[in-house]
């Protein structure tokens, strides 16, 4: 048997990169995934119809989830096409946007980057916990820059990610008396769009370098660590920001 079967996954950002593997893992799994999406309607639809291809159960949903009102419509839609019950929620949409300097921020891209970032995590969560009980596990997508700062220009991301870690564990102690777990993952250099975009080819292979793994991760990779804390073999986790770097930062 598979180790989801049966149950329902409501992944934000789900569409491409880690958001894509991890929607298309949990489904091999055999969760039935919500792939929530908001500017790639065309990448949401090819991650469908990979988990159909599989034999597995998805549906792509369009929704800003840094809006309110976006994913009370999430929500609403996810209900109508299964149910008042969910098992497993990965709140994994985000992103860098741009690399700026202290003197270069403005608000504007302060409340871009805080919102898709922390906010999304922050209601998402709220939307979508009273549709969770025991043994429901929700999953945070944090990052390394959490725990380093991340590189030049990130400082915003960086701290929208801590936010994340530290928002892991506020809801580990006020969720794990319904049973419901809460972690986050915290990926190192993973070989992403994330990064053909923002960060020089020389960085990445100098990171790379650095790393005792001498290598970057794979979207699948982190994937797979998702797929477990959503599973009953991690049970007794929660609270956790769980690494996956290649050893290139130690909790």
């Amino acid at each position: 048997m598979k180790r989801l079967e049966g149950k329902l996954a409501v992944v934000t950002g789900g569409s491409r990169d880690i958001g894509r593997a991890i929607s298309i893992k949990l489904a091999e799994e055999g969760a039935k995934v919500v792939v929530n999406y908001y500017n790639s309607e065309s990448d949401a639809m090819e991650t469908v119809e990979t988990i159909k291809s599989l034999g597995g159960d998805a549906i792509a949903v369009k929704a800003d989830v840094s809006n309110l009102d976006e994913i009370k419509s999430l929500k609403t839609k996810v209900i109508a096409a299964f149910g008042d019950k969910v098992d497993i929620l990965v709140n994994n949409a985000g992103g860098l946007f741009a690399r700026k300097t202290l003197q270069q921020l403005d608000e504007p891209f302060f409340d871009l980057v805080m919102g898709v970032n922390f906010k999304s995590t922050v209601f998402v969560t709220q939307a979508f916990e009273p549709l969770m009980g025991k043994g429901a596990s929700i999953i945070n997508l944090s990052s390394q820059a959490a725990r380093d700062g991340g590189g030049g220009g990130s400082s915003l991301y960086s701290s929208s990610k801590g936010s994340v870690s530290t928002f892991t564990k506020a809801m580990a102690k006020e969720l794990g008396p319904k049973g419901i777990r809460v972690n986050a993952v915290c990926p190192g250099l993973i070989g992403t769009k994330f990064h053909d975009d923002f960060t020089k080819d020389e960085v990445r292979f100098k990171v790379a370098s650095g790393t005792p793994l001498r290598r970057e991760g794979k979207p699948e990779e982190v994937a797979d660590l998702v797929a477990y804390l959503a599973t009953d073999e991690a049970s007794f986790m929660t609270g956790n920001n769980v690494d996956i770097n290649g050893g290139l930062v130690f909790s």
